[in-house]
């Protein structure tokens, strides 16, 4: 939902056979009860021409939304804008003949890893439906459908938009592998600041860690590597699994499962406390990667 006008707002759901998102136990649509504040904007939007929402771009750049038109302006997130866009060109065939099968549509064409669960409809404007995910009554995922657009037959995506993972349901972040952290005072930190993920098992770089702070340019990813599978030119030191606290390290507060994140000054190796001593993570001297 967000803040704006009721006005002749048709909130009604079909639950699609086979749509069951994962861990959400409901159909890919639902109904429920009428928004008290939906999204009171226009729904045709020009992805295009329509501004970043406020917060997902600094110093005039395009944020990680861009042409998320009206999906973005339907999102009620509490940082930035995670992702969005527009929608692909497809052939017939593709697209649904009802809102409710543009949806599925959407799922099908773009594959996108947001909730496939407990969708909503928000909005209805002439050819043109937003269907939100809620979490907590605040809209964390939207989806413009469209009806016959250019390049776009039948009922199928327009635009797309959906706030950081650490703001979806934690029983669906756990269920797809999300390793999201805590600050001191527990609530979830947004992926963008801080997250974390096991190597990629296709790599056969498992028993490594990957820690990540921040994204863009400044962002800095530090490497857990007790069997040294990493190439010592990639890394700006080495892990060690038993070290004494640096003096000048403090405590982020940030926190996961029983790792706890200390940092010094520099930032040249994260500090990971755990319940049995201090492992020092190095920091990548180079972008690590596999196909």
């Amino acid at each position: 939902m967000r803040a704006g006008i009721v006005t002749g707002v048709a909130l009604a759901g079909l639950a699609l056979a086979g749509c069951g998102g994962v861990d959400g136990g409901a159909g890919l649509v639902v109904t429920g009860s009428p928004a008290a504040s939906p999204y009171a904007g226009p729904l045709r939007l020009p992805p295009e021409s329509e501004p970043e929402p406020k917060g997902s771009g600094d110093g005039g750049e395009p944020g990680p939304g861009e042409g998320s038109g009206a999906a973005g302006r339907a999102l009620e997130c509490d940082g930035p804008l995670y992702s969005g866009g527009g929608s692909d060109r497809w052939s017939e065939g593709d697209g649904g003949s009802t809102p409710e099968e543009g949806l599925k549509a959407y799922f099908d064409i773009s594959q996108p890893d947001v909730p496939r669960y407990g969708y909503r409809v928000e909005r209805r404007e002439g050819d043109r439906v937003l269907f939100s995910f809620d979490v907590k009554g605040r809209t964390k995922v939207a989806v413009v459908v469209a009806k016959d657009q250019p390049h776009r037959p039948g009922w199928g995506p327009e635009t797309s938009a959906a706030c950081d993972p650490a703001e979806w349901p934690a029983s669906y972040t756990r269920s797809r592998g999300y390793e999201i952290w805590k600050d001191r005072d527990g609530h979830r930190v947004a992926t963008t600041k801080v997250s974390s993920s096991p190597g990629a098992e296709h790599c056969d770089w498992q028993s490594a860690h990957f820690l990540s702070l921040g994204s863009g340019p400044g962002s800095r990813r530090y490497v857990r590597d007790p069997h040294g599978i990493f190439e010592p030119k990639l890394l700006n030191g080495t892990y060690r699994p038993d070290v004494s606290m640096p003096a000048d390290a403090h405590d982020t507060g940030y926190h996961y499962r029983g790792w706890n994140l200390w940092l010094t000054p520099d930032k040249s190796t994260a500090y990971i406390r755990t319940s049995h001593g201090v492992e020092s993570w190095p920091a990548a001297s180079a972008r690590i990667g596999c196909d």
